[in-house]
C-alpha cells in the first residue's frame, strides 16, 4: 500500500463533502422530533438520500484516484465493499418489511423462516431502545454534537430549546457555546 498523503484537492473535496453529509444527517434526526415532525417522512427520506448520495460521491471520487493510481479493479471493489451494496431504486425489501414488523411488535413470522426472524428481532432491538444499550452515551453525544454545529453555523442557537428534548438540548447548546468564534481582545 502506498505511504504518500491524499492529494490537496481531493482532500478538500472529501472534507466539503463529508461536511454536506453531517449537516444532511443532523437534518435526519431535526425531523424525527416531536416538534418539527410535520413533515418528518419527506424530510427525513430526502435528507438521508442526499447524505447517501453524497457520501457515494466522495467514495467514487477515492476510487478514481486509486484507480489512476493503478490499483486494480478487484482491489477497488474489495475495498468499496460492492457486496454490501443495496440500491434504494427497488424499494423497501423483506428484510426492510420484517425489522419494522419487529420494531412495531406486529406477529412473528412464520417459524420455519428463519431469514424473517432475525431481521425481525433486529427490529426488536431498537424498539428496545436501541441494539446497544452502550451506545446510548454516545448516540446523545453525537446528536447534540450535530444539533449544536448546525445551530451555530445558522447562527440560531436559541431554536434548540423549542425543537429538542430538554437533555439534547442543553448539551446541544453547550457545543454551540464552545464553536463560538472568539472575539478578538479590545486595544
Amino acid at each position: 500500500m502506498e505511504d504518500t498523503p491524499m492529494p490537496e484537492p481531493l482532500r478538500r473535496a472529501v472534507h466539503q463533502l463529508v461536511s454536506e453529509v453531517v449537516l444532511n444527517c443532523q437534518e435526519v434526526l431535526r425531523y424525527t422530533e416531536p416538534a418539527v415532525a410535520h413533515d418528518w417522512q419527506r424530510m427525513t427520506l430526502y435528507r438521508a438520500t442526499d447524505a447517501s448520495d453524497t457520501m457515494d460521491l466522495a467514495s467514487l471520487l477515492i476510487a478514481a484516484y486509486c484507480q489512476r493510481t493503478g490499483m486494480s479493479m478487484n482491489t477497488l471493489a474489495s475495498y468499496m465493499q460492492v457486496r454490501q451494496q443495496r440500491s434504494r431504486a427497488t424499494g423497501p425489501q423483506d428484510r426492510d418489511r420484517h425489522e419494522v414488523a419487529g420494531m412495531l411488535g406486529t406477529p412473528l413470522p412464520p417459524e420455519d423462516d428463519h431469514e424473517a426472524r432475525r431481521w425481525f428481532s433486529w427490529g426488536e432491538g431498537y424498539a428496545e431502545d436501541g441494539l446497544m444499550t452502550e451506545v446510548d452515551e454516545q448516540r446523545l453525544f453525537t446528536e447534540a454534537c450535530l444539533h449544536g454545529l448546525r445551530a451555530r453555523l445558522c447562527d440560531d442557537v436559541d431554536s434548540l430549546d423549542s425543537c429538542f428534548p430538554p437533555h439534547v438540548a442543553a448539551l446541544a447548546r453547550k457545543v454551540a457555546g464552545v464553536l463560538q468564534v472568539p472575539q478578538p481582545a479590545p486595544a
